[in-house]
């Protein structure tokens, strides 16, 4: 593991300096065996699954939209849908992922994407002092505040997470 701005995505970093997030890239960890799924962050991390932000593209009506989820939950998307107001809510596909953040599946982070979307954020990543998401690539997370996490990407936050028998 190491920790750099050369962990982070161009993009990323970008966004992180538009922001103001200037001693964020700093707190950037690089695992070069890769943290593409949230099991996979959170054993390199040595955190729990649910302190990992997964950054997941969903379509709504065709129109891509961004759920932030807890790594140790589902989203259902009928909630999502219901939320949405719209008729259908599927996964979006891998190129529309990349059109819309400009990362790859299995490093898009919470905000500083390619375009804007509407986000929505859900209530379990509140149950932490601090989450861990992707830095723009599959190799790379950040650790952050969870309300900040939904202040700085524009979420609104919502219960659409899976619920368990």
């Amino acid at each position: 593991m190491t920790s750099s701005e050369a962990g982070a995505h161009p993009l990323f970093a970008e966004a992180l300096r538009e922001l103001g997030l200037d001693e964020l890239p700093s707190q950037v960890r690089h695992f070069p065996e890769g943290a593409r799924t949230a099991a996979e962050a959170a054993a390199a991390i040595g955190c729990e699954l649910s302190q990992i932000c997964k950054s997941l593209i969903f379509a709504a009506d065709g129109v891509p939209v961004l759920v932030l989820m807890d790594g140790a939950s589902r989203v259902d998307v009928e909630l999502v849908r219901q939320e949405l107001g719209v008729e259908k809510v599927t996964r979006a596909k891998v190129d529309v992922v990349r059109e819309t953040t400009g990362y790859a599946i299995g490093g898009v982070p919470p905000f500083g994407h390619r375009t804007r979307t509407r986000v929505l954020a859900d209530r379990s990543l509140l149950d932490h002092d601090v989450v861990w998401a992707a830095a723009g690539t599959p190799h790379a997370v950040f650790p952050m505040e969870p309300k900040a996490l939904i202040a700085h990407a524009g979420a609104t936050l919502v219960d659409v997470r899976e619920q368990t028998p």
